[in-house]
């Protein structure tokens, strides 16, 4: 790949605090490395993207070629995130939505696009802007036992992902005729030397070469050609296929659709990516604009599966009897030939990897934020031993998992999709204080209208972890239950948002004052005064812990009450 570097007129290295100052651009730098609050020094300094290079030292360019050029250098973060949440769980999850109900839950990946967004866009604000990890900022800002109760979720949440991960890769090779033991230790193999090779630039451009496999995805899509018109109708009419009889099982195919696009790894992965490639507040447009990228990608191969899938079992006795998605190969096979087939397997096999890549990255940076360890991918393995043992160590532990005979690689997909549930809401409250905070945001704080709108996704998606943590307690959940849930879960979110009205009546909010935005960062977390949260703030993350904990405890039980009978039989 050509390596370019952007050339723009130098100017002054963004401020590591507020004050104002007159110094120059080599005093700049040098005050931002000693008052800045990045945790790692390896994280200041010249972005060597896979595509590009810019001095840090350097604005944002003018003109239409140097800009595309700057997009190019910074372009990483955001597509990498996005393309490594279609991974092997999205993929059997939007197969099981074509293969059983054909194109009548396309509509739902429309819904996705302003979670995903607002999601990953604060994310996006906090790295560049603090210049530390979300675990980091949570334990600074809440407290031991929230940052400690954040991580030891990621952990486990993350571990359990990545078997899945692996899953995807032995259905992927096992297809392809494939032994099972080396695929599995090859594949584990490149996931690790891939992120060992000491430079940023060499992992990203293996990540973005991965991403552009995933569009092998689109010549499959036309090779089996979908009905178009029926697809172009799908992602605008909604529609909940089978009936009164079959509402509760498609209302949980629809929240897996959600909880498969939009998964708490991904919130501490990509802050902390955009970290590690040195995004500063002065490139937040073209990280917006890379977001946007991989959002698109994700919606567009998340509608490919599900049109492949429809098309392939359409008029066939697999219609309404998924599988996993080695059977989806078959069916895709049998419908338009051999080629076909294997694509479909190439495409899966290349979604585990970069999935396997993306969640490791996102626990191993998590730790190293955490326990001040060095982690960094500009940095060799002896100059952050930690930080590569934890991500070496991840990877092998669910490559061994998928190993053991007899494992119960079904039950751990269900204890994935079923957690991932349950903590997502709370990260997605954790973020939204977190881009609340003044102290750690200044002048990039969220405004009135980013708040109501983030408040209402943050309320769908607490509705929508009840219900999934119900179904998964009480399999046999009625319609009738879900639409209760549902009720009751806007019912509480309309007195609350009263109560906030009522609290705020007569009240002007202090306007925040954004100018310079692009030079401000965070000063040191030392340096900052810890938040005082009010009483309603208090009694909201107490019920939100008690919910946490007994949520988490309950559906552990169930899984592994549903693993000693499957023993048992």
């Amino acid at each position: 790949m050509t390596d370019t570097t952007v050339t723009t007129a130098p100017a002054s290295a963004p401020a590591a605090a507020q004050t104002p100052t007159t110094q120059t651009p080599v005093a700049q730098t040098s005050a931002a490395q000693t008052r800045s609050a990045v945790l790692d020094e390896a994280h200041l300094g010249d972005i060597h993207g896979a595509f590009g290079s810019i001095s840090l030292g350097e604005r944002a360019p003018q003109g239409l070629s140097a800009k595309l050029r700057t997009l190019l250098a910074v372009v990483g973060p955001g597509l990498i995130v996005m393309v490594g949440d279609n991974d092997a769980g999205a993929f059997a999850t939007y197969g099981q939505a074509g293969q059983n109900y054909g194109t009548h839950l396309v509509w739902t990946l429309l819904l996705l696009v302003p979670v995903l967004y607002v999601n990953q866009e604060m994310v996006l604000r906090l790295g560049a802007v603090t210049g530390v990890g979300h675990a980091r900022l949570i334990f600074s800002r809440f407290g031991r036992f929230w940052g400690a109760f954040s991580v030891i979720d990621l952990l486990l949440l993350n571990a359990l992902t990545l078997v899945t991960e692996f899953i995807g890769i032995t259905l992927a090779t096992g297809y392809l005729g494939l032994p099972k033991i080396p695929s599995v230790l090859l594949a584990a193999a490149v996931i690790i030397s891939s992120a060992f090779t000491g430079s940023f630039k060499r992992f990203e451009r293996i990540a973005m070469a991965l991403c552009f496999g995933s569009l092998l995805l689109v010549p499959l899509y036309f090779l089996i050609h979908p009905a178009d018109g029926q697809m172009a109708r799908a992602f605008v009419v909604p529609d909940l296929p089978g009936g009164s009889g079959q509402l509760a099982t498609v209302m949980l195919l629809v929240i897996s659709i959600v909880g498969t696009t939009v998964a708490p790894w991904q919130l501490f992965f990509q802050q902390s990516y955009v970290i590690d490639k040195r995004i500063t507040p002065r490139f937040m447009k073209y990280e917006k604009a890379d977001l946007w990228i991989g959002i698109v990608i994700v919606v567009i191969g998340a509608a490919a599966v599900m049109g492949i899938s429809t098309a392939a079992f359409a008029g066939t006795k697999g219609f309404g009897n998924f599988t996993d998605a080695a059977g989806l190969a078959h069916g895709i096979a049998a419908h338009a030939g051999k080629v076909a087939g294997v694509l479909f397997a190439v495409a899966l096999l290349d979604a585990s990897i970069i999935g396997a890549f993306a969640v490791s990255l996102s626990t191993a940076y998590a730790i190293g934020d955490v326990f001040g360890i060095k982690h960094s991918l500009h940095r060799g393995v002896e100059g952050a031993k930690g930080f590569y043992a934890v991500y070496a160590g991840l990877v092998l532990v669910a490559a061994v998992i998928v190993l053991i005979p007899g494992s119960p690689l079904g039950l751990l997909t269900m204890g994935v999709q079923a957690l991932a549930g349950v903590l997502l809401p709370s990260a997605s409250v954790y973020l939204l204080m977190l881009c609340n905070d003044r102290e750690v945001l200044g002048p990039w704080a969220n405004g009135r209208r980013t708040n109501a709108f983030t408040a209402l996704v943050v309320g769908v998606l607490v509705a929508l972890s009840l219900i999934l943590t119900a179904s998964v307690i009480w399999p046999d959940i009625s319609a009738g239950a879900i639409f209760d849930i549902l009720g009751a879960s806007g019912v509480v979110g309309l007195l609350l948002a009263g109560a906030r009205l009522w609290q705020q009546r007569g009240r002007a909010a202090e306007p925040i004052d954004r100018t310079g935005k692009e030079d401000w960062r965070m000063p040191p977390l030392d340096t900052l005064t810890r938040p005082v949260f009010a009483t309603g703030h208090r009694i909201g993350m107490a019920v939100l812990r008690s919910y946490l904990l007994a949520a988490t405890v309950l559906v552990i039980v169930r899984l592994v009450q549903l693993g000693l009978s499957g023993s048992a039989g």
